[in-house]
């Protein structure tokens, strides 16, 4: 057996089943490809953008692990990579989060060692991404908190634990102060270093009116320094947003926390032009605050409902922390997808099984029948469904040419067909296509939805079946986007190119959604007036507050309109309609 050297003989470690040496960890981990999907205010020049990543964080993580290899991930200052890191991650409470519109926003199901090793691996990769004088924080709960502790000193370094923050949550009452035990009032937050030489900008609680030293003469200095408790005396408010009643900053993300205390975080351990990482970002506090606060930054989660919820967010900032006074744009940001982690395993589902996800994953009715000489696979309510084989001649994509020559096979035509495919083998981001008042919808099977089928398929070696599928629904089935209803009018109206929404209604299976009024769901509908083909550039964003007030007309400027039009219409609970339009398609009144 080898010896140790006395400092190996000092760590301590966590052991335990599936744990992977951090060696392999960063050899194997495949690095996700980014594909940028829609650009928010964007202009001519190739500086730096802001990024939401959807997907999974631990190859994205990868991947800009990458860019800062590469001499991609800059600070303002030059320095090579992320200057800070905040995560709120999942507490092993296994439990479901749900939105204020009940929607489901993720499942909190790891436990045990699977949750550690989950956020090991996560940790380790942040590690390698910090700046030589970054700092990291990581907000936990009491359950947790320890073993993520110990995983930390194995990462970190124990010498570079620098504070265990306790930070009470608020003032409780109600169910929350019925146990039969001391009452819960505090979540931890974690602060580590990667070196020695890290940014600290000390912060101060100014003191009180009037108040003097014990000889009666005035302070010294700016105030009383801030302790590792927070908000546990009546200097230092700092109430968790879950506890209040009315808030400008509340999202309805159900785990949102409020921007004072990322406020505190980001200034202390940051200073202007430093990137700021959130890869758990959820609602986006991080990434407001940082916006707000002149940092650069990242934000990485794989919930549908969390990247609604950011960009929403971001379009409508105020510039003061809590969300308040006047209007604040955002830097240029872009919005990417992670995409599969190998395509090539999707050859590995035989076509009767992807027939069978498709059918089940989207609640059609398996019907086989021919349409106009065509074989479909079954229904949605009255409406026609294809799953499309993308197995066919060694792989097919599903591509414009596809849809127009079924267009042009279809002896006889419905006014909607559904066509499902995966994520990865559809070519062209528009969901609906119209061609002669016929609309093909294309429902996407998302590919995190396709990495649990081939990890659980991997892992498992069970067959496929509707037990297994339930299961990964559960998972992640929140990532199913559901298309509303909609229909639209599209007029000239003298120099105005008019979008009038006749109807809207969401698809989504949150509970009550089906019970909402027409145009009710509606959340907003994003614009890009000269559409690449690629990636959609926000040129302009209408809130549905202000649609209705216009008679539910979105009006747009007829000379800013250029060959192809992007228009996206998003639903309460993330959910997006996306079509193109050409000029020519606003008619006159």
């Amino acid at each position: 057996m080898p010896s140790l050297n006395k400092q190996q003989r000092h760590i301590i470690k966590l052991v335990y089943p599936g744990k992977k040496r951090e060696d392999d960890l960063l050899a194997e981990t495949p690095a996700a490809h980014l594909k940028s999907v829609k650009a928010f205010f964007i202009g001519s020049n190739n500086e730096w953008h802001n990024m939401i990543i959807w997907g999974d964080n631990l190859t994205a993580l990868k991947t800009l692990l990458q860019w800062k290899e590469q001499g991609k991930l800059i600070n303002a200052d030059n320095s090579p990579g992320v200057r800070l890191i905040y995560i709120d991650p999942p507490f092993a409470s296994k439990q479901e989060y749900i939105s204020t519109q009940e929607e489901r926003a993720y499942q909190d199901r790891l436990s045990g060692a699977g949750f550690i090793e989950f956020l090991r691996q996560r940790l380790i990769l942040m590690k390698h991404l910090l700046a030589d004088n970054g700092s990291i924080y990581i907000h936990l709960d009491e359950k947790k908190s320890h073993y993520i502790k110990v995983i930390m000193d194995e990462i970190f370094g124990e010498n570079h634990f620098q504070r265990e923050i306790i930070w009470r949550i608020g003032w409780l009452s109600g169910f929350k102060t019925q146990a039969k035990n001391w009452i819960r009032n505090h979540d931890v937050i974690l602060f580590y270093t990667k070196s020695d030489d890290f940014i600290f900008n000390k912060i101060y609680l100014p003191y009180p009116e009037g108040y003097t030293r014990r000889d009666g003469s005035p302070p010294r200095g700016p105030g009383y320094p801030i302790e590792d408790t927070w908000n546990c005396y009546e200097l230092d408010r700092l109430d968790s947003i879950q506890i209040m009643s009315f808030s400008g900053e509340k999202t309805g993300f159900p785990t949102q926390k409020n921007e004072n205390l990322l406020e505190r975080i980001i200034r202390a351990s940051s200073n202007p032009g430093d990137i700021v990482l959130d890869a758990f970002a959820g609602s986006g506090t991080t990434l407001a605050v940082a916006e707000k606060l002149g940092r650069r930054w990242i934000g990485i989660d794989n919930g549908k409902l969390a990247v609604y919820t950011m960009q929403k967010r971001l379009l409508s900032l105020k510039k003061e922390i809590g969300n308040r006074g006047e209007p604040l744009i955002p830097k240029p940001f872009i919005l990417y997808n992670t995409g599969v982690y190998d395509y090539s395993q999707l050859q590995g589902f035989s076509w009767q099984e992807w027939r069978f996800i498709a059918l089940h994953l989207f609640q059609c009715r398996d019907e086989p029948h021919m349409v106009g000489g065509i074989q479909w696979d079954g229904y949605i309510e009255a409406s026609d469904v294809m799953v499309f084989d993308h197995l066919q001649n060694g792989g097919m994509t599903l591509n414009h040419s596809f849809i127009n020559e079924l267009h042009k096979r279809l002896t006889s035509k419905a006014a909607r067909y559904y066509i499902i495919a995966p994520a990865p083998c559809v070519t062209f981001i528009e969901d609906c296509i119209t061609k002669d008042m016929t609309r093909y919808c294309i429902l996407r099977i998302p590919n995190s939805i396709i990495n649990e089928l081939l990890r659980r398929s991997h892992d498992t070696n069970r067959p496929l079946d509707e037990k297994l599928l339930h299961a990964i629904v559960k998972t992640v089935g929140s990532d199913l986007v559901y298309l509303p209803d909609l229909e639209c009018e599209y007029i000239r109206r003298e120099d105005k190119a008019v979008i009038r929404i006749l109807q809207f209604k969401s698809k989504a299976t949150a509970k009550g959604a089906k019970q909402k009024e027409n145009r009710e769901t509606l959340s907003m509908v994003m614009v890009d007036y000269n559409y690449n083909g690629q990636t959609f550039t926000l040129d302009a964003y209408f809130i549905a507050e202000e649609i209705k007030k216009a008679g539910w007309e979105v009006l747009l400027p007829l000379s800013a309109l250029g060959k192809h039009v992007m228009i996206i219409f998003l639903d309460i609970y993330g959910n997006e309609y996306r079509e193109v339009k050409t000029p020519g398609d606003f008619q006159n009144q």
